[in-house]
């Protein structure tokens, strides 16, 4: 079993998770071109709305990735049930987007049906190449999503040259993926597979429980973003998706790389965290968070003085034109910030043992009624800048949140119980 990539394996698998962000990115741009605005924004609408999905199966690898390195015994079950939490979510929306298809097929539940495959298809085969760079294939990580990259790239130009619609972009991006996914499972050793038949009905508790607590946050997080694309098709803002998806996609882009990089080095920071170590971990946490908190508190004052200068104002309000894109600009790079730094802050809280695992859940329940109450108020009158800016305020309710569960944890004893 591997736990630390080589450095210049990081690097491949950086270039394959970095060329398909990019294609991503690309095939956005190009897509809002070919389009316009109109047709776009209901397309940026179902993907970004759905977004958070894409942690449901991906909740599989977290928890994968911290207890394989402390079992031997039972690797091989614990791996087997990743694989099982990983593709479920993907069966269950295939079969509803193709009995919709089947039944409904001007449904306007049909591009959402298609998306959220689409997340969940990218989250399994995230899944999947994590248990590949646990077993020391590295490689075919990049490998798996280099082919991602080809297919999107494939899909755009493919709708720049015949114009092909939403709706057919919608459909054929999920099933490209589906079979780039299953190749990726197909490489799997069949022992991870197909495991001895599982008598320990308390190792599929243990392993659901860690799932559901290290999963969940990650996905109530990516659900807080969701609900700004919610609140935009309830109060008629749709066309507001279109520039609000672009630059999330960028956000989000900078923090899956930060993301992915820890998820290579979690098995080994899962070993080194276990007693004296969690203190530590715990301490160093506790300063990231409080810098997360300040920052937060910066934008707010400096946000509501921006709205008082006209100039500002008016850019931040801007439908369209360089004034809208660099106002966006400015508040993705705060957002790429604040989130980055929470979201470390998280993964060392996670990686310290078992009693605060529940403190990432809570704290992201926070984010999302602050996202929620933040995007009913600023939304409306603001658009896309008010949903960014509800999104960065959530994040630093979430890092106050969390600093103050682990400051009151950490008054205690400074020795964590491995998970």
């Amino acid at each position: 079993m591997s736990t630390a990539p080589r450095r210049l394996m990081i690097l491949r698998l950086l270039l394959g998770r970095g060329s398909f962000r990019i294609s991503l990115q690309l095939m956005q741009v190009v897509l809002a071109v070919a389009w316009g605005t109109v047709a776009y924004g209901p397309f940026a609408n179902a993907l970004g709305a759905c977004g958070w999905l894409v942690f449901l199966p991906n909740a599989a690898e977290k928890s994968v990735l911290k207890l394989a390195p402390r079992v031997r015994v039972t690797r091989a079950t614990v791996t087997a049930l990743a694989v099982r939490f990983a593709i479920a979510p993907v069966l269950v929306f295939a079969a509803a987007l193709l009995v919709t298809l089947a039944v409904a097929p001007e449904s306007a539940l049909l591009p959402y049906l298609a998306a959220a495959c689409w997340h969940t298809c990218s989250g399994m085969l995230m899944t999947v190449s994590g248990l590949h760079r646990l077993r020391g294939r590295a490689s075919l990580d990049a490998w798996a999503f280099t082919a991602g990259a080809v297919l999107v790239l494939g899909v755009t130009l493919a709708t720049w040259l015949a114009d092909w619609s939403p709706r057919t972009v919608l459909l054929v991006l999920p099933a490209g993926l589906a079979l780039v996914a299953l190749a990726a499972v197909g490489a799997l050793p069949r022992d991870w597979l197909r495991p001895e038949p599982l008598r320990r009905r308390r190792l599929v508790l243990a392993y659901g429980r860690t799932t559901w607590l290290l999963g969940v946050p990650e996905l109530l997080d990516a659900l807080t973003v969701a609900v700004v694309f919610f609140v935009f098709a309830g109060v008629g803002r749709v066309s507001d998706s279109g520039p609000f998806y672009l630059a999330m996609l960028a956000a989000g882009a900078f923090s899956s790389i930060v993301r992915y990089q820890l998820r290579i080095h979690q098995p080994g920071v899962s070993l080194r965290q276990r007693g004296s170590g969690a203190g530590q971990a715990r301490a160093k946490a506790m300063a990231v968070l409080r810098a997360a908190v300040v920052g937060g508190m910066a934008f707010a004052v400096l946000f509501g003085t921006a709205l008082l200068v006209p100039p500002v104002r008016d850019a931040l309000l801007a439908d369209t034109g360089i004034a809208m894109w660099a106002a966006l600009g400015a508040l993705t790079v705060v957002e790429i910030v604040v989130a980055i730094a929470v979201m470390y802050g998280i993964f060392l809280i996670e990686n310290t043992g078992s009693p605060l695992l529940g403190a990432s859940f809570r704290g992201a329940l926070c984010r999302l009624a602050v996202t929620t109450v933040c995007a009913l108020f600023l939304v409306p009158p603001l658009g896309a800048a008010g949903g960014f800016a509800a999104v960065v305020l959530a994040l630093s309710a979430e890092a106050a949140a969390l600093h103050h569960m682990v400051r009151r944890h950490h008054s205690g004893p400074l020795t964590g119980r491995p998970a």
